[in-house]
């Protein structure tokens, strides 16, 4: 049987944008899944935001998390659910706090991965919050009425 090999897709000429965390890579790669079940064909570099990867190594890097029991059945349906909502669980009801844990131990595993392939960024969004990075809002603001 003769070896196969693998090539790397080609990726767009233009600069990569990567994800600032797991749970964003996660959440697009969700609505890319339900684009893909509508009909659209999705790629990385067809946007306006190009991403450092497809839709399909999110989807390989939680399948190897699984196949390496670091991710078991409940984390499966945890981001999956959640996925497909949009959000995250909310820790303070008391429904979805083992749910929350589990969002958050899954994320955690997932960012590794995604870190050590390039395609999330190393604490790219704590920089979200840092105050030298803020934008200062300017203009007045009027209080909103009910």
């Amino acid at each position: 049987m003769s070896e196969q090999r693998l090539f790397p897709k080609p990726i767009a000429d233009r600069v990569t944008t990567p994800f600032s965390s797991a749970m964003q890579a996660w959440f697009w790669f969700v609505r890319c899944q339900a684009s893909r079940i509508e009909g659209a064909r999705v790629v990385a570099d067809a946007s306006d935001v190009v991403r450092p990867c497809d839709p399909d190594d999110i989807y390989n890097a939680v399948m190897r998390l699984r196949r390496e029991n670091v991710l078991g059945d409940r984390h499966l349906q945890v981001i999956e659910y959640y996925g497909l909502v949009e959000r995250t669980p909310d820790p303070r009801d008391g429904r979805e706090k083992p749910k929350y844990d589990l969002w958050c131990d899954a994320m955690a595993a997932l960012e590794d991965a995604l870190i050590a392939r390039d395609i999330v960024l190393p604490g790219a969004e704590d920089a979200f919050h840092h105050p030298e990075k803020m934008i200062k809002m300017t203009g007045e603001l009027p209080p909103c009425r009910l």
